[in-house]
């Protein structure tokens, strides 16, 4: 595997972005953050990509900030913490604003930024083995990486605290029970469940999967009014694709559809 912190790899139309600091349980430092920015910008501008997966090698996802690059006296740690924070936050507005499903696929440790990054996906897989934790709190930070705003969406309010607030640990069944993923399977399955996972959503109706996308996540903005204008404009704009077109042929003559995103 590359010696590059962040990895992408094209696997079909599938683009797979890969945490690569396994050593320290591919804690976030700003060098990481650069990697990740750059490549969420590349998998952006290329239309090919129709799924995108993210994960970590090694025995973690992400263990969250590298706790070094919080040291060293006020002015220096500021610009430091400054940089690594805007650069991950102009990567997850990137795969959040995405108009393609993105997928979190997790395992082992989970905290502070991994949550955040793991939150900020679409969908979430994680192996039996997954731990999460915010953990923000137990530096005497508050969270960062979009989870105060996603966290709540989640599980409401009044548990986000007690996430946050606690800085517990959460097992893979509970996160499960909870929201915070999707599907949980066995560690020695996950990579394959995903991979699954993601072939069906690339081959899926693209174009459509963005529009759901954007109607959710903008949901909570809007009165029930607005919403149903912004559902209506989707659907028509849906309706005006070939995708829409042969799904309804497809139905209609009860033959397999074959979208391709367009």
């Amino acid at each position: 595997m590359s010696d590059a912190l962040v990895i992408l790899q094209n696997d079909g139309a599938v683009a797979r972005i890969t945490f690569n600091r396994p050593d320290v349980l591919n804690a976030l430092n700003t060098e990481m953050a650069d990697g990740l920015l750059d490549i969420c910008k590349t998998v952006a501008a290329d239309p090919n990509n129709r799924a995108v997966v993210v994960s970590g090698n090694g025995r973690a996802f992400m263990a969250g900030g590298d706790v070094a690059e919080f040291a060293g006296d006020l002015r220096t740690r500021t610009q430091r913490i400054g940089s690594l924070i805007d650069k991950l936050h102009l990567a997850i507005e990137i795969l959040t604003e995405l108009p393609r499903p993105v997928i979190a696929c997790v395992h082992g440790a989970l905290a502070g930024a991994g949550m955040s990054i793991a939150l900020a996906a679409d969908l979430a897989v994680a192996a039996d083995d997954t731990v999460f934790n915010l953990a923000y709190a137990k530096l005497g930070a508050s969270p960062d990486g979009s989870s105060s705003w996603s966290l709540p969406r989640v599980v409401g309010v009044r548990k986000a605290m007690e996430i946050a607030i606690l800085s517990e640990n959460i097992r893979a069944n509970e996160a499960l029970r909870l929201g915070l993923v999707n599907r949980v399977v066995a560690a020695g399955d996950l990579e394959t469940e995903v991979t699954l996972l993601a072939r069906r959503l690339a081959e899926g109706p693209t174009f459509a999967f963005g529009k759901i996308k954007k109607l959710m996540r903008t949901s909570q903005e809007r009165t029930l009014h607005d919403q149903l204008l912004a559902e209506r404009n989707s659907f028509l704009a849906c309706n005006e694709t070939r995708d829409f077109e042969t799904g309804v042929t497809a139905f209609l003559k009860k033959q397999k559809t074959a979208f391709k995103g367009e």
